[in-house]
């Protein structure tokens, strides 16, 4: 690659990207090519949430510069659109300095919203508040059956109980716009010509266990307290912060809706079926590299950067 590049680390939770990134970002400053990581996990982006997004601290980045960490208050609504123009601004800033960008992250539609040129439709305040009232008056089945029949793509790709993301396809046609459900734009190309995609993956069977240990050690690493001290910040009130798997969770164990097992095991079920959309999405990325990030080699996939033009 002659000039920055843009490199994108995907893949599901917990294969490992987080200290793949680091890796790569020194292993091609060991090659006269410095590099700062951006975010691309829609969680992480909230201040406070911590432990339940397995956010690197900042002792242990390396010195490495991250950038989109800890941007929004728990009470904001993450929307995609806003991040696409956040990182890609971000992501100049980076190449101004003559540094490669690393994208890291596994929200698989703000990844896309990036390397591809998307483009967003404008919001419709009335119609979203009309949608929106329907969701609670009648919950997320009928507006879902109405999305099945109007762009049945979509639909396969949005989990059914996820109202907020149903609530939003819907309006995007109704402005007779794509949802980007899952696909990809045709044809596509990437935003920054000079792009890498390594994908990081486990086999299935291992990484169930690794992801149920995972949630574990979160609870153990003090998850509840976490959320606890996070309810004066209003994550209660918070329409993607309050909805985060494990945080979610939490905040029902806290009401004593469920006990400590079940919020756990809850938490755990959701985090394999979120894994498996993971896999599902990145692996429709024809450009990306798939590695082990626990064996691969950042030094060889930085070298293979000059291979591409």
């Amino acid at each position: 690659m002659s000039g920055p590049a843009l490199w994108a680390v995907v893949g599901a939770t917990g294969t490992g990207k987080t200290g793949l990134s680091l890796d790569l970002a020194e292993a091609l400053s060991a090659q006269g090519r410095p590099a700062e990581v951006v975010n691309a996990d829609a969680m992480q982006l909230y201040r406070g949430m911590d432990i339940g997004t397995a956010k690197l601290p900042e002792g242990e980045r390396r010195g490495i510069r991250h950038h989109l960490f800890d941007a929004l208050a728990v009470t904001d609504e993450a929307a995609v659109a806003w991040y696409q123009d956040a990182a890609r601004t971000a992501i100049r800033e980076i190449h101004g300095r003559g540094a490669d960008a690393i994208l890291v992250g596994g929200s698989g539609l703000y990844v896309s919203s990036v390397l591809w040129d998307f483009r967003f439709p404008p919001r419709d305040e009335a119609l979203r508040t009309a949608l929106e009232r329907e969701l609670d008056e009648h919950g997320p089945g009928a507006l879902y059956a109405r999305l099945r029949e109007e762009d049945p793509d979509a639909a396969e790709r949005i989990d059914p109980r996820n109202g907020r993301r149903v609530v939003r396809a819907l309006e995007v046609l109704a402005q007779g716009g794509e949802t980007h459900g899952g696909a990809l734009p045709e044809a596509p190309e990437f935003w920054h010509p000079q792009t890498r995609i390594v994908g990081t993956a486990i086999d299935r069977e291992e990484l169930v266990g690794l992801l149920d240990a995972r949630v574990e050690q979160m609870w153990a690493a003090g998850l509840v307290a976490e959320v606890e001290a996070l309810i004066p910040a209003g994550i209660e009130r918070g329409v993607t912060a309050g909805r985060a798997i494990g945080y979610a969770q939490a905040l029902k164990q806290i009401r004593g809706d469920v006990t400590r097992d079940e919020a756990v095991a809850e938490t755990q079920a959701l985090t394999r079926r979120y894994a498996r959309r993971q896999v599902s999405w990145f692996r429709r990325y024809a450009e990306a590299e798939w590695v082990d990030a626990r064996t691969v080699d950042a030094g060889t996939l930085a070298s293979r950067s000059e291979e591409r033009t």
